[in-house]
């Protein structure tokens, strides 16, 4: 079924379906049958959801599956601040749902509550034929009523937090959020703004991380990002290194501080 959602921001189309393979994957196909963003995808069940390196996502029903389809004028290298655009506008969203705290934000893509995941984004992107600029899908699933059985504690969902939201509500959250974010970034033009607010929502620098690069794992600290968006990490060396793509482990804090405890009881 199809339908416009009066309470998403002006000028934004809804297709709300039943089932989908992936909420990404049907807004590239309509962006291929010639649909314009901004529109938003959203289904009640995935059933061949992605993540980020091609791995699955779970889909149980009462989660939110949705992507936008959106263009930009930015050039090509700038359509991964996309993915911290979306950051900032889900944290954001998720305070204007209700009260949860330590809700915050890893980079590259994933929403936690602490060190719990309970959604994550995942940014599509290509050229626009015939002009210049990008037309991206901007995933985002969040865990509202449950969270994968599988992962244990490292997820958690809304709900377990005494929030709860249909999806339908928890999308138009997000969409008015991401409105305003998107506009704030202004193809690139803002995103000084939005690295800014991207750091308030994350952890504190010097947080212990890894980094699971492509050449290895890097053990260090975080010490932020740079102007465009990238991972800066002072490594267990001192040097800093910078990265565009890895996926990142936060250290566990409990484990470190009975650690430092057990060292200063000695």
């Amino acid at each position: 079924m199809s339908d416009t959602a009066a309470e998403l921001p002006g000028g934004c189309a809804l297709l709300h379906l039943a089932e989908v393979d992936s909420t990404n994957a049907e807004a590239m196909r309509r962006m291929l049958a010639g649909a314009r963003g901004p529109l938003w995808v959203l289904a009640d069940r995935q059933s061949a959801g992605r993540g980020r390196a091609g791995r699955a996502w779970a889909s149980t029903p009462g989660n939110l599956f949705a992507s936008l389809l959106v263009e930009t004028d930015c050039p090509p290298g700038k359509a991964g601040q996309l993915s911290l655009v979306a950051g900032v506008a889900a944290v954001q969203a998720i305070a204007r749902m209700g009260p949860i705290s330590a809700v915050r934000l890893k980079w590259p893509n994933d929403i936690l509550i602490g060190q719990a995941k309970a959604g994550g984004i995942l940014v599509e992107s290509s050229t626009r034929p015939l002009r210049p600029g990008v037309v991206a899908v901007v995933g985002v699933g969040l865990n509202l009523a449950s969270a994968p059985e599988d992962l244990g504690p490292a997820a958690t969902y809304l709900a377990a937090h005494g929030l709860s939201l249909s999806p339908r509500e928890a999308l138009c959250f997000l969409a008015q959020a991401m409105n305003d974010w998107l506009d704030m970034w202004n193809g690139g033009e803002g995103f000084a703004r939005v690295r800014e607010a991207w750091l308030t929502r994350a952890g504190p620098v010097g947080e212990p991380l890894t980094v699971h690069a492509a050449d290895g794992l890097v053990h260090g600290r975080f010490a932020g990002l740079d102007d465009d968006g990238a991972l800066i990490v002072t490594a267990a060396d001192g040097r800093q290194r910078r990265f565009t793509f890895g996926d990142v482990s936060l250290a566990d804090r409990s484990a470190e501080a009975a650690a430092q405890g057990k060292d200063e009881r000695r």
